[in-house]
């Protein structure tokens, strides 16, 4: 997905200039941050997207760890049922 921001290359160009960079290394410079810098910049959509991939495998970790647990806790209610059987039956 390409980002969409504003990155006004004119007023960049001015500036450098301004500070006495020549012109020409001033826009070769705007064009590179342009093409390169800002080409792996998030867009909403990119983070919307991983929001979702994030809820999908957050949930799925809530069910495998619920499963886990209601698994200890019936292995843990029967050792005690055991025990108190033994107990009992002493």
């Amino acid at each position: 997905m390409t980002a969409q921001f504003a990155f006004d290359t004119l007023a960049f160009v001015k500036r450098l200039t301004g500070a006495g960079m020549a012109t020409g290394q001033a826009e070769a410079l705007a064009e590179a941050l342009s093409a390169h810098a800002f080409a792996e910049v998030a867009t909403k959509a990119d983070l919307r997207e991983l929001r979702a991939e994030l809820k999908t495998d957050m949930k799925a970790l809530e069910n495998r760890l619920t499963l886990r647990l209601g698994g200890m806790i019936g292995a843990t209610l029967a050792l005690g049922v055991a025990i108190l059987g033994t107990l009992i039956s002493s």
